[in-house]
């Protein structure tokens, strides 16, 4: 990790050359160092609140000691220790040292910094979501592999969908539309036992694909409901922003959509995109069955008055 002198160089590595040098690029704002120290790790939600709060009140934060820091942001003084290790400083006295010439240019720049900072923050948050969906978009060039994953999910039934904590809302959103055109979804949102008598449930039924949704931060119990679908008989899909690790050892399908971490709380263009990139491919492996339903579900919707009118 590095000390107090690395730190330094850290932060003025990003510090363009002197004007009129052959490689000289236009300074970059107080905001960019900033995001530029803060940006590309994977930082729990207590983690990115102090950053959030040293963005925001970066001429006061980077002067603050470790317990001013804590109270303020109302954290342990032990998370602030390990927030400024995962940046790669050997402590926040080292993170500390690398903000303070930032916060210094940001006191002799425009009185505007901090709403600036603020601001822009919440566009490069959207910009990296934006990525996201470039990086998706590039994946889909070549749909064979969610067009492959759609036939067989249609072809399960009944098709069990899981996603634990943070992911349960992911998985709710393609149990509800999965409904619509599929005859028999089996919506799973907690783990241990109660999941593994589902995924029992599930293929004693017949069913042969479990979709699952495994976001950060990645949860252990839903590791072992991917286990115990193998178990039972059950294929896996996988929808996750990973690329390998246990959780991609234990599926048998991996579709990957990047997250946006620049925020306290992760979100999910990408992975919803891919959802209904998902729904689109088992819409399209059982057409009849699809319009049927579809059509049917329309009826009763205005049987009974589901919906306003637009």
């Amino acid at each position: 990790m590095p000390s107090g002198q690395q730190a330094r160089a850290q932060a003025s590595a990003i510090t363009p050359g002197k004007p009129g040098s052959p490689s000289a690029d236009p300074e970059p704002s107080p905001m960019d160092r900033v995001l530029a120290l803060f940006g590309g790790h994977r930082l729990s939600p207590a983690q990115r609140r102090i950053a959030q709060y040293m963005t925001d009140h970066l001429t006061e934060a980077a002067f603050l000691s470790i317990t001013d820091l804590a109270e303020r942001v109302g954290v342990s003084q032990p998370s602030v220790t390990r927030f400024a290790s995962s940046l790669g400083f050997s402590g926040f006295p080292a993170l500390r040292e690398a903000l303070q010439p930032i916060a210094l240019s940001a006191v002799a720049g425009s009185p505007d910094t901090r709403e600036e900072i603020r601001r822009n923050e919440l566009q490069v948050a959207i910009d990296a979501e934006i990525d996201n969906l470039a990086s998706l978009r590039r994946v889909l060039a070549d749909p064979n592999q969610v067009l492959a994953i759609g036939r067989e999910l249609a072809r399960s039934v009944p098709l069990t969908i899981l996603g634990l904590r943070i992911s349960v809302s992911l998985a709710e959103y393609f149990a509800y539309a999965a409904r619509r055109i599929h005859p028999d979804v089996r919506l799973v949102t907690r783990g241990g036992s109660v999941a593994y008598d589902a995924l029992l449930q599930s293929r004693e039924a017949g069913g042969t694909w479990l979709l699952a949704f495994a976001m950060p931060r990645h949860a252990n119990e839903t590791l072992a409901a991917l286990r115990a679908a193998r178990r039972t008989g059950l294929s896996v899909a996988l929808i996750t922003d990973l690329t390998m690790g246990p959780l991609v050892e234990a599926a048998d399908v991996t579709l990957t959509a990047g997250t946006g971490s620049r925020l306290v709380f992760d979100s999910y263009a990408a992975p919803v995109v891919m959802s209904a990139a998902v729904l689109q491919a088992m819409a399209d492996a059982e057409p009849e069955r699809t319009q049927t339903r579809l059509e049917g579900y329309e009826q009763v919707a205005e049987q009974h008055d589901f919906f306003l009118e637009e």
